[in-house]
């Protein structure tokens, strides 16, 4: 697996992007999908990265930095023909790395608390992800689980 900076602009991050953006407003009201478009992926404070095996896609994830020592996880996401591959665990191992690099001294997420959300909550707890309350602008939603860990 090859894991790179994506700028955002190949067809095909742009329809796993799409997918993913689908698939959250499939399981969660639309007042709680915290998914981020294109454009505000393309931010300065966004860095995406994607997973790629030779010429296929195999999933992404960004790093969004909140502040010099806080970043957040955002637009995680494997490929349906490529789940259980390992493909999130290894994005997670890299965007630890980067958080580390960077000197953040705390990680977190919003994940759905949905059933379809169960794999990405279990995914999180295994790399020491623990549930928190919200942070940043986040608010209490009852379909939003918050997680976070210390670095």
């Amino acid at each position: 697996m090859d894991i790179r900076v994506d700028d955002l602009s190949g067809p095909e991050i742009v329809a796993l992007l799409a997918e993913h953006l689908r698939s959250m407003y499939l399981h969660s009201p639309p007042e709680s999908v915290h998914a981020l478009d294109m454009e505000r992926l393309r931010a300065p404070d966004i860095t995406m990265w994607t997973v790629w095996e030779e010429r296929e896609l195999l999933g992404c994830g960004a790093l969004k930095e909140l502040d010099r020592d806080h970043g957040e996880i955002k637009s995680m996401r494997t490929a349906t023909r490529h789940l259980r591959r390992g493909v999130a665990s290894a994005l997670m191992r890299h965007i630890l790395g980067e958080a580390r690099r960077r000197s953040y001294r705390r990680l977190s997420l919003e994940t759905g608390s949905m059933a379809a959300f169960a794999p990405a909550r279990e995914l999180y707890r295994r790399f020491g992800f623990e549930p928190c309350g919200p942070f940043g602008e986040y608010i209490e939603d009852p379909n939003s689980v918050f997680m976070t860990r210390e670095l």
